[in-house]
């Protein structure tokens, strides 16, 4: 595996507060990678230092395999895309995506030619002569990637891009940019506290917390497998509960069965927990089931059930129940 970018002991200080915590992290080449995480975690901290915006307290960032710590952001051959896209309003659609190669002193010719192609890349070619204000939000936002990847950028940053479209605008994008990036083979680097996002995007994924990582790796081998509660709670686990030796356990909802009566009987490898429905939430396709149940360590827990509607009994709260989950799908946490 080519590495694109490398981060070796990085770390950021603004006074007392460590932003980002002696992390080592290789970012393959040719790979869409997100660093994921909740406000406060490090993520952008760690894009902005990659771009070059802020100088690392301590640790070398290597580019291109060359040392680029103290390298200006114009120096690093990168692209970048902000929350907000900051269009120039004056200037043409062309004249924007063109605006990086102006600068590099890319000989006109070269200019319109390339221009043309990146903006036939991220279909909107068509729309060449028009003014940023005529836009809509996505076509802004192709419009940004378009300007970043004119200059052939040996990194692609993108700080949160779709946080200023609506629902529907923020899926068609996803799917947009990796196509873009699969197509082109770019390196690109994402900033993202969706986790929808970051499992539809990414070919390698970064959890942090506290400025540090918390787990790395495919999508594919993260999401089934998280290395600990913070991973799981953050990707939607929900239900935690601890075994006889004190292991905390989690499991997803939609793994979780809800059976009349609470006897706890059940077959080899199942688990059967004896409880009480406390709320049921119809939600059309599905039922959102809460129930009060014990533990294997004989601890009250809460724990969410996401049920079938064609498929769920008629549970009403108050009934008692067995809270059912195959013991393949239970997850043994770090901590």
């Amino acid at each position: 595996m080519t590495v694109a970018a490398e981060l070796i002991g990085v770390s950021q200080q603004f006074g007392d507060f460590t932003a980002v915590d002696a992390i080592d992290l290789d970012i393959p080449e040719g790979r869409f990678t997100t660093l994921l995480g909740p406000s406060g975690c490090g993520k952008t901290t760690t894009l902005r230092m990659i771009a070059g915006y802020l100088t690392p307290t301590s640790g070398t960032i290597r580019i291109g395999g060359a040392d680029a710590t103290r390298t200006p952001p114009e120096k690093r051959d990168l692209g970048m895309v902000f929350q907000s896209y900051a269009l120039f309003p004056h200037m043409t659609v062309a004249d924007n995506v063109g605006y990086g190669l102006k600068l590099r002193r890319v000989p006109s010719g070269e200019r319109r030619t390339r221009v043309m192609e990146t903006l036939e890349l991220v279909g909107l070619a068509h729309l060449a002569d028009t003014r940023p204000k005529k836009l809509s939000g996505g076509q802004q936002q192709r419009v940004a990637l378009a300007r970043a990847m004119a200059i052939r950028p040996r990194l692609m940053l993108l700080d949160e891009p779709l946080s200023n479209l609506d629902a529907r605008l923020r899926l068609q994008m996803r799917a947009e940019i990796r196509r873009i990036q699969s197509e082109t083979g770019l390196t690109v680097i994402l900033v993202t506290h969706d986790q929808d996002e970051a499992l539809e995007m990414s070919d390698e994924m970064v959890l942090m917390q506290g400025g540090r990582i918390m787990q790395h790796g495919a999508p594919q081998d993260v999401f089934p497998a998280p290395a600990n509660r913070f991973v799981a709670d953050f990707l939607g686990y929900e239900n935690f509960l601890t075994a006889r030796d004190g292991t905390t356990l989690t499991v997803r909802p939609e793994h979780l069965g809800v059976v009349a009566g609470a006897d706890g009987a059940a077959p080899a490898g199942i688990l059967a927990l004896p409880g009480t429905v406390t709320d049921v939430a119809y939600r059309g396709v599905d039922m959102l089931v809460t129930v009060a149940a014990v533990d294997p360590s004989g601890a009250t827990v809460t724990l969410l059930s996401d049920v079938r509607a064609a498929e769920a009994g008629r549970v009403e709260a108050g009934q008692p129940v067995s809270v059912t989950a195959p013991e393949s799908r239970l997850v043994a946490l770090a901590d």
